[in-house]
């Protein structure tokens, strides 16, 4: 999200006509404005901070407009005679509170809803809208972070209550092992590699092997074999690996969800970081790039998304 400090925000303004016929074109455009985060400017148009993302979103959604027979222009504007740029800001911030505010009170509702009857799938909704208002918060509203604890707080409690109570492995038994899976690792795979060297052991040693040549002391990960860690149950390998070695950390719970998303595609957290990881991993493995040097690669990626949450 680009900030402009309340002192010199510059803006851009979206003014645009369609032809009457076009009811369900306008809704669309309508729609596009509201998720983008902009303020209505009278009758004038629809104003946003000038920043290359907003800047990018106006050309396309005017080129769109055109495209239905309409009339669009986008114009840079420094200052507007009769409104002053903090009321401007002001617009801005009241536009986002009425929204953290509609999603408190969801939250709130689902903080009341006894724990095992809370639908994890309403929760994951209720993060991907917060992320879709943080996108737009260009001020920084003080409300974003009291959603945010209010977040946090909801899913501490589901890790209570959803930890096992299994005992734990004998982590001792893995330090300094090799640990094998199939050639072409995708998303869970490098991920999974990651939670192995970053949490589990720090010297572990990477391999590809097919499914029947898997080599003996070696520990099998992703792999259809009856040893080793992988998918069990709606968990991807990544979240087995999480759960048997209690990695408790937060980060990694959130990183295990978007590994879940990318990899089995269920949308189940409404996470989509994954995707973008999952596409570019195909894409150098149709560059040819080497199994090892593959793995190398999309564990970097993960650990940019691991630093990137708060």
């Amino acid at each position: 999200m680009d900030t402009a400090s309340p002192s010199g925000v510059a803006w851009l303004l979206l003014t645009f006509t369609l032809p009457a016929n076009r009811a369900s074109q306008r809704v669309e455009v309508w729609r596009k404005l509201q998720r983008y985060g902009s303020v209505a400017l009278g009758n004038s148009g629809y104003l946003l901070p000038n920043n290359p993302v907003n800047e990018e979103r106006f050309q396309w959604l005017a080129t769109s407009i055109r495209k239905y027979g309409g009339d669009a222009s986008i114009v840079h504007v420094q200052g507007i005679d009769n409104i002053s740029t903090p009321q401007l800001i002001g617009r801005f911030a009241e536009a986002r509170a009425r929204e953290y505010q509609v999603l408190i009170r969801h939250l709130q509702k689902f903080s009341e809803i006894p724990q095992p009857k809370r639908a994890l799938g309403h929760l994951s909704r209720l993060r991907s809208r917060f992320q879709e208002i943080v996108d737009v918060d260009f001020f920084s509203s003080p409300l974003q972070k009291r959603v945010a604890e209010l977040l946090t707080n909801a899913d501490a409690v589901r890790l209570r209550t959803k930890t096992s109570e299994r005992p734990g492995i004998d982590l001792r038994e893995y330090k300094k092992r090799v640990w094998v899976t199939r050639p072409r690792p995708g998303v869970d795979r490098c991920a999974s590699a990651w939670l192995i060297r970053r949490f589990i052991d720090s010297k572990a040693r990477f391999a590809f092997a097919p499914e029947n040549q898997v080599p003996k002391k070696s520990v099998p990960f992703d792999m259809f074999h009856e040893s080793g860690f992988g998918h069990r149950g709606d968990d991807c390998t990544f979240e087995t690996l999480q759960k048997e070695f209690k990695v408790r950390d937060r980060k990694v719970k959130v990183i295990s969800e978007i590994i879940h998303d990318a990899d089995l595609a269920d949308n189940k957290f409404g996470r989509k970081e994954g995707y973008g990881v999952d596409e570019i991993l195909k894409g150098w493995a149709r560059q040819r790039v080497p199994d090892q040097e593959l793995l190398n690669r999309g564990m970097q990626l993960i650990e940019g998304l691991y630093l990137a949450q708060s």
